[in-house]
């Protein structure tokens, strides 16, 4: 750095604003830079004072003795303080207590249960097409009978939205999930082609038969994290929509023949006539056919030749937005805003 200042010194420039590109500070400069000579760093050889309320030597024994005793060799520091000042003795706070013992490697997780760990980022996945992302969930259909439960299994292609595969059953089970998931990849004619599989981190889904499954079919499996919110949210959302319909027998269903016939008039109407509002109102399956462009394309003329009939009507307002919906993202980054500084 003080080569690079000499330099611009050299070139005409002035010493206290060649100091300040250098973000340092005039006299930092000369104390580096004495007699023609760039001074050593004086810093790790500096002496400091001792601190007036450190522990001494004896203090820090006295607690490591303390939590090492047969008392209290089993209680954490938060608990062993409060039980000392209930007997009118206080060697030090918490948190020296803490550093003591992990300055002396001691302060290590005990016990029978799992160490915390850090979760990760979940996987961000992006859908440019049908059949590359898909999502899956189990959803609670309740019966007349009071605790029983028909359990319906559904599989969700994130790009299109199009159920591809259900069934409602009488039990979770991995079993029943992987059959499904086969019958699915050939339906869909996408067997062993790369395929993501969404799934929250539930029994069924970490099933060993459901991972042997998706290793032998080539699907890579992605999980959330768990306890958030909006770890599966495609599946959740179509839940809702699902639980929402009108007819949904509030009371519950009275077999699961009835269940099956409800859920196949629901994914009917689901895919080929519900308009979906995150696909620009088209279908979920003319959206995995690839219709939606020209569905979109005859609805920007309807839009163009209305707003040259009536232009007062419009304004320099643009007619809706009628292009096709790009690529869907799974659990995309979160955006990182950065603030002006003034």
């Amino acid at each position: 750095m003080i080569n690079l200042i000499q330099e611009a010194m050299s070139a005409g420039a002035r010493l206290f604003k060649a100091c300040g590109e250098a973000g340092i500070g005039l006299r930092t400069y000369r104390r580096w830079f004495r007699e023609g000579e760039v001074q050593p760093d004086k810093r790790p050889e500096a002496v400091r004072p001792r601190p007036a309320n450190k522990l001494s030597e004896a203090e820090r024994q006295q607690i490591l003795s303390t939590c090492n005793s047969a008392r209290y060799e089993s209680l954490p520091p938060s608990q062993i303080v409060p039980s000392l000042m209930d007997e009118g003795l206080y060697l030090a706070s918490e948190s020296s207590f803490y550093r003591i013992l992990k300055a002396h490697n001691q302060l290590n997780h005990r016990g029978q249960s799992l160490a915390p760990q850090r979760s990760r980022e979940a996987t961000t996945h992006h859908a440019s097409g049908p059949c590359e992302v898909w999502c899956w969930d189990i959803t609670y259909c309740a019966s007349t009978v009071r605790g029983q439960f028909y359990y319906l299994y559904m599989f969700e292609d994130v790009y299109s939205r199009k159920i591809v595969g259900y069934e409602v059953y009488e039990t979770e089970s991995g079993d029943y999930a992987a059959g499904l998931l086969q019958r699915c990849l050939l339906r869909e004619q996408c067997l062993h082609r790369p395929l993501v599989l969404h799934s929250d981190n539930g029994a069924p889904m970490k099933a060993q038969t459901m991972k042997a499954k998706l290793e032998e079919l080539g699907v890579l499996p992605s999980y959330s994290r768990p306890r958030v919110s909006n770890d599966n949210a495609f599946s959740e959302s179509l839940f809702r929509t699902l639980k929402y319909r009108p007819g949904w027998p509030s009371s519950g269903f009275n077999s699961l023949e009835e269940a099956r016939r409800w859920v196949d008039r629901f994914v009917n109407w689901y895919n080929h006539e519900h308009k979906h509002s995150k696909l620009r109102f088209v279908t979920p399956h003319e959206r995995h056919s690839g219709e939606d462009a020209a569905i979109l394309a005859q609805r920007q003329r309807v839009l163009e030749q209305a707003k040259k009939r009536t232009p007062g009507r419009w304004g320099r307002r643009p007619i809706r937005n009628c292009e096709p919906v790009g690529s869907t993202t799974l659990n995309p980054e979160k955006r990182v805003v950065e603030k002006d500084v003034a």
